[in-house]
């Protein structure tokens, strides 16, 4: 905020922020679901960051507009999902509209020994950054709304020794209905994600076809996501939806395709077209070669020339 200095407030442990936020303290210590139409948060550490050491799961019902996550705003239509790793920094917004809907929040230790701990990094958009909100249909609405309120029943239960078996399995269903939704979203606005892949491969384009690969190596997937503006696991998972494959596949066709060109041509060794296209190694570029075109790039060459 304007005129105030802000800091970032690590918390390791739920209860710690349900304290500083002023909210009722956690029903059970490694979850918490807020209700915000039910509770009022305190705002006084508007404009600062936080770290949170546990994961938050948010959900607007009918909310439309922007919420400050990391450098960026998630940007809510009607209302959607959005998702937070530990150690992710959220900025705490000032605005009491954008405090709508729920907060899940649930320690990783929560997870131990139950298989979801370890499965729960395939769910890329824990990885997905900011304006990567899961928009929901209004059926997808009621079905999320649905998992909340049945975690909500389970939290105003006395914990027994099989609370935390529901709990963390409700979790896991949550989870899997969002990782439906999302490629729901990737086929459902394919328009959209066609005009990225354009942008993608015009990027691509202009990297292979200018030269610069030679000082500046082959494009990594983290590049292709920067220039796009999104990160690395979200267009990766997208392009998958939509092609078969991923990013780095893609950059792969493009590197191939190049080479073969350039080995249609005598002027250069198979070592020079390896620097050319960014290798340390010419050795590198050999196994690349024949580990998409089952041929070695001077088999590749020698049959060219045989036609």
């Amino acid at each position: 905020m304007k005129g105030k200095n802000r800091i970032t407030l690590n918390f390791d442990t739920i209860s710690d922020l349900m304290h500083r936020l002023r909210l009722d303290p956690p029903l059970h210590p490694l979850l918490a679901l807020v209700n915000y139409d039910k509770q009022r948060i305190d705002l006084t550490d508007a404009g600062n960051w936080f770290s949170l050491d546990f994961y938050k799961i948010s959900f607007k019902n009918s909310f439309s507009g922007s919420i400050k996550y990391g450098p960026g705003s998630y940007d809510f239509k009607e209302g959607g999902l959005a998702f937070l790793s530990p150690h992710q920094l959220v900025e705490m917004t000032a605005d009491p509209a954008d405090y709508t809907g729920y907060a899940l929040y649930f320690h990783p230790d929560l997870l131990s020994n139950y298989p979801l701990a370890k499965q729960i990094k395939q769910f890329g958009f824990f990885s997905y950054a900011v304006s990567e909100a899961l928009f929901l249909s209004s059926k997808e609405k009621q079905v999320i709304d649905s998992l909340f309120g049945a975690i909500a029943v389970e939290l105003e239960n006395n914990i027994d020794e099989f609370s935390q078996d529901v709990l963390v399995a409700q979790i896991e269903l949550l989870l899997n209905h969002s990782n439906r939704f999302y490629k729901r979203q990737f086929l459902t606005r394919q328009h959209h994600y066609h005009d990225l892949i354009i942008k993608m491969n015009t990027h691509l384009a202009e990297r292979f076809d200018s030269g610069r690969l030679l000082n500046e190596g082959v494009p990594s997937p983290q590049d292709v996501a920067a220039q796009l503006e999104v990160s690395q696991r979200y267009l990766s998972d997208m392009l998958r939806s939509l092609t078969g494959k991923t990013t780095q596949q893609h950059i792969h066709l493009w590197l191939i395709d190049r080479a073969k060109v350039l080995l249609g041509q005598e002027t250069l060794t198979t070592a020079e077209i390896a620097y050319q296209l960014g290798f340390e190694h010419p050795q590198s570029f050999n196994k690349l070669f024949k580990q998409k075109t089952s041929v070695s790039p001077t088999a590749f060459r020698h049959k060219l020339h045989l036609n």
